[in-house]
């Protein structure tokens, strides 16, 4: 089954992968009845799901010490129940919130669960976002067959893929209505959330964002953030974060402008060195997976950052800062990249971070799957940064000692910190991979 799983998200996946295309026209499983107008968005049925045995778990992927319980944040399950694109469905929505809700900020990510299975807008923000006091709310639109596990508690679920831009306007909208679970809690702005396949999902409902309005005629969203997706995104009327990676920007990502102008803001960030898939502190990638080291450069840190600057800008109207793109030569033949690669085999040009501005590694897209794995994992490993690490020879003739290394590491991860490119709720937890390089 697992299998099956990961080679039916690789074909979603390969849409925002390595193309170029416009996405702003196509709707994500052809949905038969859209409206032809603005239409108020049908509030579906929504209640705890008190039924017997366990929930699945969609959230493995959070930083060791840093996960819900340290935040002190639970999750709650609910049943929705609803009608979209002529079709009847039943689906599970989780909510991951503050047990005080004294302490929600009032803004909310929404996501609809990756067809892998796993609530990805959550994982890769995960300690920002319980820092910060932000609600994740995630629901199945795809991926429905995770559930089949336990058949008292999901049973009767079921879900058609047309259905899933209605859906997602749906949730969004009864999230903020008077049935809201969460009604009352001083909720302000939510943003929709997706990555690599739930880019494709993201990016299938722009279409619909000017059809699909809550009661008091506003739209939905109040914000996108399309990540691992290098595809031409065009602006709407609301705030737009695009997050190409690695695997995307090496291969040519859009070319689209940022703009700051009403219709028209919008954001292209290229973090060098940040790959489509997080390999630290994921459960799915084993030691023994893939044939080269899995990075341990943290891919959470920069989503984040990305997501903080769009719920500023939503919330706030705080203008996020422009970022430089990812240089390319477009020529494998001189170092094996499209992208102008530095000496010590990273991208030049983007946006910068330690990592990369004072590196102990190289971070290379595109592991490959080891001999003897289940090969219907090798997507994975693909979509996944590998590192090589510097030897210790190498270490000294540029830094001289660890003192001097973790003295420029620590100087450029204050300078990053200072123009908004990293968050200084991460500052330590950077700070102790830089403090675990051997010399």
């Amino acid at each position: 089954m697992k299998t099956i799983i990961i080679r039916t998200f690789l074909a979603v996946a390969a849409a925002v992968l390595f193309t170029n295309t416009t996405v702003a026209q196509r709707n994500f499983g052809n949905p038969t009845m859209l409206p032809e107008a603005p239409v108020t968005v049908t509030i579906p049925a929504v209640e705890p799901n008190n039924r017997p045995g366990p929930a699945y778990n969609s959230a493995l992927g959070q930083w060791p010490g840093y996960d819900m319980d340290h935040f002190d944040y639970v999750a709650d399950e609910y049943i929705l129940t609803g009608k979209a694109d002529g079709q009847d469905y039943k689906t599970r929505m989780v909510i991951r919130r503050p047990r005080d809700m004294s302490r929600f900020s009032g803004l909310v990510l929404l996501e609809p669960m990756h067809p892998a299975g796993f609530a990805h807008g959550f994982e890769h923000n995960s300690v920002y976002l319980m820092d910060a006091g932000h609600i994740a709310v995630e629901v199945i639109t795809l991926g429905q067959e995770h559930l089949a596990f336990n058949a008292d508690r999901y049973g009767d679920h079921h879900f058609n893929p047309n259905q899933t831009s209605e859906v997602l306007a749906q949730t969004g909208a009864l999230i903020q209505s008077p049935q809201s679970p969460i009604a009352g809690s001083g909720l302000r702005k939510v943003i929709l959330f997706g990555t690599s396949a739930t880019s494709y999902m993201l990016t299938s409902f722009l279409p619909t964002h000017h059809l699909f309005l809550q009661a008091d005629g506003t739209k939905v969203f109040d914000g996108f953030l399309p990540t691992s997706n290098g595809t031409r995104i065009l602006p709407v009327d609301v705030p737009m974060i695009q997050m190409p990676t690695q695997h995307e920007y090496m291969n040519v990502a859009t070319a689209v402008q940022d703009g700051d102008e009403p219709g028209n803001q919008f954001r292209v960030y290229e973090f060098a060195g940040v790959g489509h898939l997080m390999a630290r502190h994921n459960p799915r990638i084993t030691p023994q997976l893939c044939e080269q080291k899995p990075t341990e450069y943290p891919l959470e840190l920069y989503f984040s950052v990305a997501l903080h600057h769009l719920l500023e800008w939503v919330d706030k109207g705080i203008e996020p800062p422009r970022g430089d793109r990812v240089l390319l030569d477009r020529n494998v033949d001189n170092d094996g990249s499209l992208m102008v690669l530095d000496a010590h085999g990273n991208a030049v040009g983007g946006i910068r971070n330690p990592y990369v501005d004072v590196p102990f590694a190289t971070y290379i897209a595109g592991n490959t799957l080891a001999a003897g794995q289940d090969p219907g994992l090798a997507a994975v490993c693909r979509l996944s940064v590998y590192e090589e690490r510097f030897s210790k020879d190498k270490l000294r003739e540029l830094y001289g000692s660890k003192a001097n290394f973790l003295r420029q590491f620590e100087d450029n991860l204050n300078q990053h910190e200072a123009a908004g490119w990293s968050l200084p709720v991460y500052h330590e937890l950077i700070m102790a991979d830089a403090r675990a390089v051997e010399f």
